[in-house]
């Protein structure tokens, strides 16, 4: 299946240089590009991209905002984005998870990265440069957020072994590595992750993440 990909950035010379990149792969197509994070939102509801790679300072609308409309609009449920800048630091990215982006890398990335980053968001990964560590991200996401608009989800939904798997992925392991952690088989595992993300109503692992700093259940520097 090719994967529908809608670029945001407000420099025409980039969204090029993305395009000629992105559809060079033969399971990815570019299907729009927007200039202003108003644009992006709106072509994301009219073109239905699978992802939208998403810039963070643009004209009209920023990516954050942009992106926060995008997540909260449930016909966009199966939208995902990928929010890529050069100004790469801790606070954008605990901003751009609170906003519902699945991943958060700087341009500096490698091509052939790149194009990984966005099959993996697509598939329902989440996805952090290596500059975004945990604790920093933690940091950031236990603080409070005036501009939250409801509590988060309460964890007594999930069971011991879910909470644990949680943990776990906000630690950032993939599910091989909590198979292996927990002694269990990867699909055992992915689906804990997958039932733990329906009882907590999250879109995607990024926001599992976001979850457990803003409940408690991981804290900063903690292991």
């Amino acid at each position: 299946m090719t994967i529908r990909v809608l670029l945001a950035d407000d420099q025409a010379l980039l969204r090029g240089t993305f395009r000629l990149l992105i559809d060079s792969a033969p399971d990815l197509e570019v299907v729009g590009e927007a200039g202003t994070g108003r644009e992006a939102v709106a072509l994301a509801r009219s073109l239905r991209a699978d992802l939208v790679l998403m810039d963070i300072r643009m004209p009209d609308l920023d990516g954050l905002a942009a992106t926060a409309l995008i997540t909260a609009d449930e016909d966009l449920a199966g939208v995902k984005v990928l929010v890529l800048t050069t100004f790469e630091n801790d606070e954008h990215v605990a901003e751009a998870l609170r906003a519902g982006a699945s991943g958060f890398l700087g341009k500096g990335i490698d091509p052939a990265e790149l194009l990984d980053a966005i099959r993996l968001v697509a598939a329902g990964d989440a996805l952090l440069s290596p500059a975004a560590t945990k604790a920093l991200i933690g940091r950031f996401l236990a603080q409070p957020d005036p501009g939250r608009r409801a509590a988060p989800p309460r964890l007594d939904v999930l069971t011991a072994r879910e909470q644990e798997v949680v943990a776990l992925v906000a630690a950032g392991l993939s599910n091989d590595d909590i198979a292996e952690r927990l002694f269990v088989t990867p699909l055992t595992a992915k689906t804990h992750v997958n039932r733990a993300m329906t009882k907590l109503g999250a879109r995607d692992r990024a926001q599992l993440v976001v979850i457990a700093y803003e409940t408690g259940l991981v804290r900063p520097g903690g292991s």
